[in-house]
């Protein structure tokens, strides 16, 4: 996909849906592609997964959030037609964004959700009904067909917290795709056992965040997320496959440069693979069981 596009925003929409759909991705391989900030879509086969889709035009967050877009989205909240599933990691506004999620429950009556039981309400508020709704009940499968996997893990943004019924409030995702297990860690920091719980799945394709923590973003309310060092080194006890850095390039204030993961990678685990996302790059992921 052509970032040369991105300003005239219908035509780059539908380059990118277009793309999606003609892409064709055979068994044991997926199809990657980053919205920005903790937004992926993940296609294997013919299902199409979103996670986090943030999709709102520069305009609309400064309106709404008060906050600059640091590059626009690639592809508008009406766009997005073609989703059999969508990942829900947590409440936070760039993640659980209600007008993507409205334009997406209006768009396909098939898409299938996920969310944390404390983003239900809102997920129902934005027209998903009860019969495509799953709740994020972590470490069990709630969707679990041929094609498709999906078991919710707990999350730390930046602690383990739990609702008033119980539920884990964040969730990252384990999903089996097309013969490839990848994982979305949503936004969290590393806490006990999580190392143990990631090895045990044997995992060939993570996506983790970078942006990190420090005092003065907790003042401004920022809650943060594990840096670039404690990502590389989860990366490398869990034994991922290859690891996708994000979390570190939408808004200005939140940043992280993902070349200080590249080279601290490079400098202990010279062996560890990973890559960085370009902006509108259709990334392919060839699992070892292909080969």
């Amino acid at each position: 996909m052509s970032n040369a596009n991105l300003n005239g925003r219908p035509d780059a929409d539908r380059q990118l849906i277009q793309e999606i759909e003609s892409t064709k991705v055979p068994y044991g391989m997926l199809a990657v592609w980053s919205l920005g900030q903790a937004s992926f879509i993940v296609k294997g086969g013919d299902t199409v997964v979103y996670v986090d889709p943030f999709a709102l035009s520069d305009e609309e967050v400064e309106r709404r959030y008060g906050l600059k877009r640091l590059f626009p989205s690639p592809v508008g909240p009406e766009q997005i037609t073609n989703a059999d599933c969508c990942l829900i990691t947590h409440e936070h506004a760039d993640h659980l964004d209600p007008d993507t999620i409205k334009a997406m429950a209006a768009a396909n009556s098939r898409t299938l959700f996920v969310a944390p039981n404390c983003c239900l309400d809102a997920m129902r508020e934005c027209g998903v009904s009860e019969a495509r709704l799953y709740r994020a009940e972590t470490d069990r499968a709630v969707i679990e067909e041929k094609r498709l996997s999906v078991k919710p893990i707990p999350a730390a943004h930046e602690q383990l917290e739990l609702d008033d019924e119980g539920f884990c409030k964040y969730a990252g995702y384990f999903v089996r795709l097309n013969g490839v297990t990848w994982y979305h860690a949503g936004d969290t920091i590393i806490y006990d056992g999580l190392v143990e719980r990631l090895a045990a799945e044997r995992i060939d394709l993570a996506l983790l965040p970078i942006n990190g923590r420090d005092a003065f973003r907790t003042g401004r309310g920022i809650i943060g997320n594990m840096d670039y060092r404690e990502a590389a080194e989860l990366a490398q006890l869990a034994g991922f496959g290859l690891t996708v850095p994000m979390h570190y390039d939408l808004f200005a204030g939140n940043t992280e440069r993902p070349g200080y993961f590249v080279d601290y990678v490079y400098e202990r685990f010279p062996r560890l693979r990973t890559h960085v996302m370009a902006r509108g790059e259709r990334f392919v992921f060839v699992s070892d069981a292909a080969l």
